[in-house]
């Protein structure tokens, strides 16, 4: 591909697309993760948050037809994203009134954000490489755009999460969606569902993953309340 070959512009222009579609769920990730940091810690977080999301992806970019396919290894990893998710949905430190230290949030919001971020980037690699179309230079390119939207959209989504609180639980639910998602697609299960009879099982699983989510996190958010300890 060359500059000037129609293609390659397409190309480019599909990259910036999947990127500004894909990237959300890795800043909601990030958002949530750093959203009970002290406010000069909260630029840290976000900075090596996206750090950690950007280096999954190009982790990734070399061994991802070999990962997709491993049977198991999607049903695992949409079972952490949702115990990550349900996880977010734990109260904040003032609200559990919880001791720890502030370096020590940041990394535990760094930790969360890079084991999210491990299962997430695999799908968000196999798009950016589709469209990128075995080109490396596209790929970059791809990996390089999504610095600064990851940035940008974490950013957003944590300074609407402390005005509306609301949006907390809508953050968890679509990481609960996107866990049902990858639990669907694992090759275990898409060699025994038979899609033409099930069409919409990527949807039942999706609003499974949305339910789990939401009722084992507010019985979650309950058990802190009653024990700090737990937090």
């Amino acid at each position: 591909m060359s500059l000037d070959d129609p293609s390659f512009l397409l190309a480019v222009l599909q990259i910036i697309w999947i990127d500004l579609l894909l990237s959300g769920d890795n800043a909601v990730v990030i958002a949530l993760a750093c959203r009970n940091l002290p406010p000069r810690q909260r630029l840290s977080g976000l900075v090596l948050g996206t750090g950690v999301a950007i280096t999954m992806r190009v982790a990734f970019a070399g061994v991802i037809t070999t990962l997709m396919t491993i049977p198991y290894l999607k049903i695992a990893g949409g079972g952490l994203l949702l115990w990550i998710a349900i996880k977010l949905l734990a109260p904040d430190a003032q609200e559990a009134e919880s001791n720890i230290e502030s370096g020590e949030t940041l990394w535990r919001a760094i930790r969360i954000i890079a084991v999210a971020d491990i299962i997430m980037s695999l799908d968000n690699v196999i798009a950016i490489a589709a469209a990128a179309r075995g080109t490396m230079e596209l790929l970059i390119f791809g990996l390089l755009v999504s610095i600064p939207l990851i940035m940008a959209g974490a950013a957003l989504v944590l300074a609407t999460v402390e005005r509306f609180p609301i949006v907390v639980w809508a953050g968890a639910a679509m990481l609960g969606w996107i866990a049902g998602e990858i639990v669907i697609s694992d090759p275990f299960i898409a060699r025994h569902l038979d899609t033409a009879h099930h069409p919409y099982a990527w949807l039942y699983a999706g609003l499974a993953g949305i339910v789990a989510v939401l009722s084992l996190g507010y019985l979650n958010r309950r058990r802190c309340r009653q024990h700090p300890d737990f937090v």
